[in-house]
C-alpha cells in the first residue's frame, strides 16, 4: 500500500516533488537513526568528470589553521589574471555540521565563480560530532585570515572578500561576521546566507508546519544540532553558535538571505533577516517558493536552483560591479 505524501509536500513544485520522492527512496532511514558515519557514506557524492560548468583552473589548497591543515578548493573565474586581483567568496558547505563535503558543493561553486567573476574558496571544515562547536568556526576564522594574507599571491583582492554558505555553512558565515565585529576586526564585504540555521529554540511556526519536510525534518535538525553543540550544551549555546542570540546585529556587513518555502528553518532565517534590517544592516531577503531545504546546491535538478544562483551572482556583482566573465 502506498503511503500518502506528507501534507507539506503538496506545496512543492513538480521537479522538487520528484526530487523529494527520489531522496525518500534513496534515504528511507532518517539521518538521526543512521548516525554520522553511515549517513556520510550513504550521502557521499563524487564530482562529475564532465561538470556542468567547466573552469580552466580549480586548485586544491591545504589551509593552515590552529588545528592543522584543512582542505579547500579554489575556483578561479574565467578571464585573464592580468585584469587584476579578483574579489573572492569564502564558501562554507551545508550538512548540519555533521555531513557535507567539497564535492557536494562543487557544481554550485563552479557556477557562482563562472557567472559572477568572483573567485570562490570552498572549505572542508571539521565536522561534528568528532569535532563539536567551536571547531568548525575556528577553521572558518583561520581560513579567512589565511585568505587575506595570501590573497595577492592567488590573484585575489584582500579587501574584497565576502563570506557565504548554505545551511550549516551559512550559520558559520553569520557567526564569523559576528565574531570579527565583536573583536574589532575587519568584517567581510558581505555575507551570503542560504537558509541559515540561526536559533536553537526551534520555536517558530515553520518548525511545526514543515516538521515532515523533505531532506531535513525537524527531528533530524534537532539531532544534527545536538551533535554540533556537544553533549550537555543543548539550550546553552552562545551567539557564535546561534547568531540570533546576539544582543545587536548592528555593524554587520550587508547580507543576502535566501530561504526555501518548505523548510523548517524558514521562519528563523527570515526572522534573522528582519533583525538585520531593524539593526540597520543592508539586507536583501528572497524566499523561493515550491522548494525544500537543500535545493540551492542541486544544480541541474531544481528549476529554482538557477534562480537562486542568479540571486547570489547579482548580489556579488552589486558589490564589485567591475567584475566581468566570459559567460556573461
Amino acid at each position: 500500500m502506498t503511503e500518502p505524501i506528507p501534507s507539506s509536500w503538496e506545496l512543492l513544485d513538480a521537479d522538487a516533488l520528484l526530487a523529494a520522492q527520489a531522496m525518500a527512496e534513496a534515504l528511507p532511514t532518517p539521518v538521526r537513526e543512521l548516525g554520522a558515519r553511515a549517513a556520510r557514506e550513504l550521502l557521499a557524492s563524487t564530482p562529475s568528470d564532465r561538470p556542468l560548468t567547466p573552469l580552466d583552473r580549480v586548485e586544491a589548497v591545504a589551509v593552515p589553521t590552529r588545528s592543522g591543515h584543512v582542505r579547500a578548493r579554489l575556483y578561479h573565474p574565467p578571464g585573464s589574471p592580468a585584469a587584476g586581483p579578483r574579489p573572492a567568496l569564502l564558501y562554507l558547505h551545508g550538512g548540519g555540521f555533521v555531513l557535507g563535503t567539497l564535492d557536494g558543493v562543487d557544481e554550485v561553486c563552479r557556477a557562482v565563480a563562472a557567472r559572477s567573476g568572483w573567485a570562490v574558496l570552498s572549505l572542508q571544515y571539521r565536522l561534528a560530532p568528532e569535532h563539536p562547536y567551536p571547531s568548525a568556526l575556528e577553521d572558518t576564522l583561520d581560513t579567512l585570515a589565511w585568505l587575506r594574507e595570501s590573497a595577492l599571491d592567488r590573484g585575489i583582492d584582500p579587501d574584497m572578500i565576502a563570506v557565504g554558505g548554505d545551511s550549516a555553512g551559512s550559520n558559520l558565515a553569520a557567526a564569523l561576521c559576528l565574531h570579527l565585529r565583536d573583536h574589532g576586526l575587519p568584517t567581510p564585504v558581505s555575507q551570503v546566507l542560504v537558509y541559515p540555521p540561526v536559533d536553537d529554540r526551534f520555536s517558530t511556526p515553520s518548525w511545526t508546519q514543515f516538521a515532515d519536510a523533505p531532506l531535513l525534518t525537524t527531528a533530524d535538525a534537532r539531532w544534527l544540532w545536538e551533535q554540533y553543540i556537544g553533549p550537555g550544551h543543548v539550550g546553552r549555546a552562545d551567539q557564535y553558535a546561534a547568531p540570533m542570540k546576539a544582543e545587536s546585529l548592528h555593524g554587520l556587513p550587508p547580507a543576502l538571505i535566501l530561504t526555501a518555502e518548505v523548510d523548517p528553518l524558514r521562519d528563523d532565517a527570515e526572522a534573522y533577516a528582519e533583525r538585520l534590517r531593524r539593526d540597520g544592516v543592508p539586507i536583501t531577503a528572497i524566499r523561493h517558493s515550491g522548494v525544500f531545504h537543500g535545493f540551492f546546491t542541486e544544480v541541474g535538478v531544481f528549476t529554482k536552483t538557477e534562480a537562486a544562483i542568479d540571486d547570489v551572482v547579482r548580489h556579488l556583482r552589486g558589490i564589485a560591479p567591475r567584475t566581468t566573465t566570459s559567460t556573461s
